[in-house]
């Protein structure tokens, strides 16, 4: 099985550059996207032998996930079941046959860390929906979760420690997620292994110089380990200013 998650910042505009090549060429079983910033009916996607889920935000050009699948899934919800954190199209999860499957997009917690307390709450809200779910039967999910957990997971750590994705709030709730019976599967199979990101900023031309931050995720229930194959950060990949990361799962 292969699961491939991107933050495309747009799918209307990466349709128009990569997408469907960077689609065809990883091939995946399940193809998760985040920040698709569309509505409903604003664009239809020819993807033969894929069902097709959306999520989308209230608001207009914001947010969003979807959800490509060749295999049918037993059920598909949207949302975390929490009126608060629902209106901005952030999570989509299908069930299997023997685990769950969630693709989230995480609240950034913004300049000047406007939104911390609200990222708090949702960290608080989605890992309770998470461990309900695990309580059942395992759960894969992936997606930008807006967090660098490790100072290697950055280039620049010391002057980014109090800003949004970096700070030790969010770090510590990454922290207690990963120490509660679930696995980062990128640091699983390489622990200590630098300079690999899956997010540049626009700015001061930071992908060329990989000025970057890994904020993409694929995090399994400890009790898939013995599945897992392989994981990919695909930094080849241009269209957006996230690259996908892939999982590979027996």
């Amino acid at each position: 099985m292969r699961f491939v998650s991107w933050n495309v910042n747009g799918l209307r505009a990466v349709v128009g550059k990569n997408f469907m090549e960077a689609f065809n060429e990883l091939n995946a079983d399940i193809f998760c996207l985040q920040e698709t910033k569309m509505q409903e009916g604003q664009l239809e996607l020819d993807l033969p032998g894929y069902e097709q889920y959306y999520n989308y935000a209230e608001k207009k050009g914001y947010s969003g996930t979807a959800i490509f699948t060749k295999i049918k899934p037993l059920n598909v919800t949207y949302g975390i079941g929490v009126e608060e954190h629902d209106h901005e199209g952030r999570v989509i999860t299908l069930e299997f046959e023997d685990y769950y499957f969630i693709t989230v997009y995480t609240p950034n917690s913004q300049n000047e860390l406007a939104r911390l307390d609200y990222r708090m709450k949702w960290e608080d809200d989605f890992k309770t929906y998470v461990d309900g779910l695990d309580a059942v039967k395992p759960v894969v999910f992936c997606g930008d979760l807006n967090v660098a957990h490790q100072e290697i997971d950055l280039k620049n750590p010391k002057s980014n420690r109090k800003n949004a994705g970096f700070t030790d709030e969010e770090r510590a709730c990454m922290s207690r997620l990963l120490s509660n019976g679930y696995v980062d599967t990128f640091r699983y199979f390489y622990p200590d292994q630098t300079d690999i990101y899956s997010w540049w900023s626009y700015r001061f031309k930071a992908r060329e110089k990989n000025a970057g931050w890994r904020i993409d995720y694929f995090i399994v229930s400890d009790r898939l380990k013995e599945r897992l194959k392989g994981a990919s950060i695909h930094t080849e990949i241009m269209g957006s200013d996230h690259c996908p990361v892939e999982l590979v799962m027996d």
